[in-house]
């Protein structure tokens, strides 16, 4: 087995890295995504006319799964596998930016990935928002040599386009949905109407040419909606859409509440995270309750929740009334990675730094980011940081050892701090430092950036999980673009979780 970025730095991808093999899978033409471009984000501005103006994203969701039940899909939403006692299966999240990280990822997916049933994409198929030509270079391209089915959860970008172009990827070609009545002018809904981004007339009319790429019969598979369940082996795999707020409609979750019934054990995958940089989010449904409530509920018997949205890994084993439920973040699948050294100092739900694990480490997200801003701020002499000046900052500012040891301990210097804050680097709650600027919300709101910055290494990640009748094996893979890592993927963390006897 390879090193780990636990182990080493070389293992992290630091260091004279030999690039990998990927860019051969690329297209040739990429266009980059560029998350500071006023055109992108003026293109993904549904998220914020809905928070303005009201959410429609209940409705429509609604309207799409009766759609799909008039078609003959199952009325429970349930897709009953035939897949043996002891199976594996894969788990990627917010993947389709379509440029070198989500390439950087594919070669060892691809090897970590042999003889799986079946994979599932946790969130954000497709960036920037969710169009159906996109998935010819985001989707289909990439994923081509996977043999089994791939199934999905739509994250909020996906819902930028009222999730059409999904539902024809995944959902057995649905048709569109028929216009809604016009609303009455000079009301929120009509405002809402005047600011909405839609799909242009002419998207979608390379989604048969890309189709071609995935086309063997061992990779079909039909979604009975947006939000389903797998029963596969001994688990039940439910997938639940969040919509473009992080919330799901009252519909949903009374069907979350009926599908969560029963002893098998469960599997939640959601596009929110309930646990995530050291904050408990419990995902509010339509007219009471949580969905954290329902994953918490001992007859429901759920051993795990694992959401996308956030471009890193992460995973919290918390205690429920004697039992535990690991909670993860796993969002590395190919989008622009989120930064881990903004993650205060973790103690929440009796979860504390000893448990709690991250990837990338924070030491070398906050090496990466300072590389990366001493590029675009033209100061690369004073922002960048070594990878052990990086390990050893964090390391003082959480009060925690160096969780890699890069030979020498760094001296930590004005330097280092003042660049840590500047960055955003979190810190323990109990303590106070002249050097520690308000400045982390802003920065994980507002600056971090596009992938089209990025080299390696890419911090990319992938999941996988090997069932069997009394555990499951988590493990989390990583994918940095350095050949090394490519030929042999680092296991990054492992946790295996017993399953209760049904």
């Amino acid at each position: 087995m390879s090193d780990s970025s636990r182990d080493t730095a070389e293992g992290a991808g630091w260091g004279s890295a030999q690039l990998g093999e990927y860019r051969r899978l690329m297209p040739s033409k990429v266009e980059k995504i560029s998350w500071l471009n006023p055109k992108t984000l003026w293109a993904a501005r549904n998220g914020v006319v809905a928070s303005w103006f009201g959410d429609p994203t209940g409705r429509t969701r609604s309207r799409w799964v009766a759609q799909r039940a008039a078609a003959g899909a199952p009325a429970d939403k349930v897709i009953r596998r035939e897949d043996p006692e002891r199976f594996s299966f894969m788990v990627i999240g917010d993947t389709g930016e379509g440029d070198d990280p989500q390439y950087a990822v594919v070669p060892g997916f691809l090897k970590i990935s042999q003889d799986t049933r079946f994979a599932v994409v946790a969130s954000d198929v497709i960036y920037p928002v969710g169009s159906a030509d996109d998935y010819g270079t985001k989707f289909f391209r990439p994923y081509q040599d996977y043999p089994a089915p791939i199934y999905a959860i739509p994250g909020n970008h996906d819902w930028y386009e009222d999730l059409g172009a999904f539902m024809r990827v995944f959902c057995d070609d649905a048709p569109p949905l028929d216009p809604e009545p016009a609303p009455r002018p000079l009301t929120r809904a009509w405002l809402r109407s005047l600011l909405w981004h839609r799909p242009r007339a002419e998207d979608g009319q390379h989604l048969d040419e890309a189709r071609r790429l995935r086309a063997a019969p061992a990779q079909q598979t039909a979604q009975p909606g947006p939000y389903w369940a797998v029963d596969a082996g001994p688990l039940r795999i439910i997938g639940i859409d969040t919509g473009l707020l992080g919330t799901i409609d009252a519909e949903q979750g009374a069907w979350l509440r009926e599908v969560s019934q029963g002893p098998r054990p469960k599997i939640l995958i959601t596009g929110s995270p309930l646990y995530v940089d050291g904050e408990h989010h419990p995902c509010a449904i339509e007219g009471g309750g949580t969905v954290d409530d329902i994953v918490r509920a001992p007859e429901h018997h759920y051993v795990a929740a694992i959401g996308g949205d956030i471009h890193n890994y992460q995973r919290y084993p918390v205690d429920v009334a004697g039992r535990t439920i690991q909670y993860v973040v796993s969002g590395g699948g190919g989008a622009f990675m989120h930064a881990t050294h903004t993650i205060p100092h973790i103690s929440i739900a009796n979860v504390t730094e000893k448990d709690f694990r991250c990837y990338p480490l924070r030491g070398d997200s906050l090496a990466f980011y300072s590389r990366l801003y001493g590029r675009r701020l033209h100061l690369r002499r004073f922002f960048t940081l070594t990878e052990a000046e990086a390990t050893a900052v964090i390391a003082e500012r959480l009060g925690i050892p160096p969780t890699r040891l890069p030979g020498e301990p760094a001296r930590v210097t004005f330097r280092t701090r003042l660049v840590a804050s500047l960055l955003g680097a979190g810190g323990r709650p109990d303590r106070t430092s002249r050097f520690r600027l308000p400045v982390r919300k802003i920065y994980t709101q507002l600056f971090s950036p596009s992938s089209a910055t990025y080299s390696p290494p890419f911090f990319k990640c992938f999941l996988r999980l090997d069932v069997t009748p009394a555990a499951v094996r988590l493990r989390c893979f990583a994918a940095t673009g350095n050949l090394a890592q490519e030929i042999d993927p680092p296991v990054e963390d492992e946790v295996t979780i017993p399953l209760p006897r049904s």
